[in-house]
C-alpha cells in the first residue's frame, strides 16, 4: 500500500517514512484528535437491584450477506483494534509467502498465556526460519496469564521477549521476512515490505482505507480501522474456502483456540462452545466472532473494560442466531458481594432487548 491515511486525515507514503528515525518517532507525533465516537450504553453492572455501573460503547451484527442487521453506537468511528486484528495479520504473512498450518498458524494469530505450549510453539517457528529469540523485537514481559506469571514469578525469571503474549506473531513475522528474503533488524518499521504487505491484505480483506497508524503493545505497527470494517473481515475470513489463505487460518484457529488465547481462556471456551466460531478478542474491549456462513459480530467497549466484553458479545452472538441456551455461561458475570452473589454484569439497552 503506497499510500496510508493518518490520524489528521493527511496521507503518507509509507515508504518514505525515514528509515534511521526511531519507529516510535515517525508513529508517535501526535496528531489532532478525532471526534469522539457516539458509544451508547451496553451493559449494566447492578448490584442489589441498583445500577452500579454502565459500559459505553459500539455493537455490529452482521448478516451472512454481509447486511448489517443490527447496529448500536458508532460502527463507523476509527479505533485501534489491538489484537482483535492478529487474524488479518496472520492472513497477510500467509498472503506474503508464510509457510505455517495448524497450531503454528494459530500462534501466529494468538494472545497467548505464556504456557509452555505457547513458548515452545514461538521457538519452533524461529527454529523454522533459522533464527533465536534474539532476534525478536517485540517488547519483553512477563507471561499474560495469571496462573504461568505467578509461576514464571516463584522461579525468579523477568521479563522476556518469548514469554510475551504476541511472540508468536512476531516469530512468524520474522519467518515471513526470513522467506522473501526481507531484511530482518527492522522488520517492525512501518515501511518495510513485511509492514507494507501488512498493510495491504489488512485494507483487502477490510474493504476500506487504514485510518490511522500507531505502535501496538508490542511494538508493531497498529492500523485504525472502523468496528464495521473490521467485523466484515473476520467474516470474510470464517467465510472463505479452506483452501485459501484465510480459511486456513480461520480453520487453524477453530482447531486450536486455545493456542491462540490459552487454557480456560473465555474466547477458546466459546468457540469450543459454539461450533465453527472464529473469534479473537483485543485490548480496551475489543471482541470480534464469525460464523462459517458469515454471520459476524464486533464488540468495542468505549472505556476498555474487559469485563463487558464477553457478556455484550454474547447479546450478540444471541441476535446473530446463536442458541442463547449455549452463551448462558458468557451473558452475565455474577457480581459479588460478603461472597455471595448480589448481582450481575449483563447486556443492556437496544442489545438486550427482544
Amino acid at each position: 500500500m503506497s499510500v496510508i491515511r493518518t490520524a489528521d486525515e493527511s496521507t503518507v507514503a509509507v515508504a518514505a517514512l525515514p528509515a534511521e528515525q526511531p519507529v516510535a518517532e515517525q508513529l508517535l507525533a501526535e496528531p489532532p484528535v478525532r471526534r469522539v465516537p457516539a458509544h451508547v450504553p451496553l451493559a449494566h453492572v447492578v448490584r442489589g437491584g441498583i445500577i452500579e455501573c454502565v459500559h459505553y460503547g459500539s455493537v455490529v451484527v452482521l448478516a451472512a450477506d454481509g447486511s448489517v442487521e443490527f447496529q448500536a453506537g458508532d460502527i463507523e468511528a476509527v479505533f485501534y483494534p489491538r489484537s482483535a486484528l492478529k487474524p488479518l495479520q496472520a492472513a497477510a504473512l500467509r498472503r506474503a509467502g508464510l509457510e505455517l498450518d495448524g497450531e503454528l498458524l494459530a500462534l501466529t494469530a494468538a494472545s497467548h498465556s505464556g504456557e509452555a505450549r505457547h513458548l515452545s510453539g514461538a521457538r519452533h517457528i524461529l527454529r523454522l526460519a533459522g533464527l533465536t529469540e534474539d532476534d525478536l523485537h517485540n517488547t519483553p514481559d512477563l507471561p499474560y496469564g495469571a496462573e504461568q506469571r505467578e509461576e514464571w514469578l516463584r522461579c525468579g525469571l523477568g521479563p522476556t521477549r518469548l514469554a510475551q503474549n504476541c511472540s508468536g506473531k512476531h516469530a512468524a513475522m520474522l519467518m515471513t521476512a526470513r522467506q522473501r528474503d526481507w531484511p530482518l533488524p527492522d522488520y517492525l518499521d512501518p515501511g518495510h515490505p513485511l509492514q507494507r504487505a501488512i498493510a495491504e491484505a489488512v485494507a483487502d480483506l477490510t474493504g476500506q482505507e487504514i485510518a490511522g497508524v500507531s505502535v501496538d503493545g508490542c511494538g508493531a505497527p497498529l492500523f485504525a480501522l472502523s468496528l464495521h470494517g473490521l467485523t466484515r473481515a473476520v467474516a470474510r475470513l470464517a467465510a472463505a474456502a479452506p483452501d485459501t489463505h484465510e480459511g486456513r487460518v480461520a480453520q487453524a484457529v477453530r482447531d486450536h483456540p486455545e493456542m491462540t488465547s490459552g487454557t480456560g481462556r473465555d474466547v477458546a471456551r466459546l468457540m469450543r462452545a459454539v461450533p465453527g466460531l472464529l473469534a479473537k478478542d483485543g485490548f480496551e474491549g475489543v471482541q470480534v466472532a464469525a460464523l462459517p456462513d458469515g454471520r459476524a459480530v464486533g464488540v468495542k467497549i468505549a472505556d476498555g473494560a474487559d469485563r463487558a466484553r464477553m457478556p455484550v458479545a454474547a447479546a450478540a452472538l444471541a441476535r446473530c442466531g446463536v442458541d442463547p441456551a449455549v452463551l448462558a455461561g458468557f451473558a452475565a458475570t455474577p457480581v459479588i458481594g460478603g461472597g455471595a452473589v448480589v448481582g450481575s454484569l449483563r447486556a443492556a439497552g437496544a442489545l438486550a432487548a427482544s
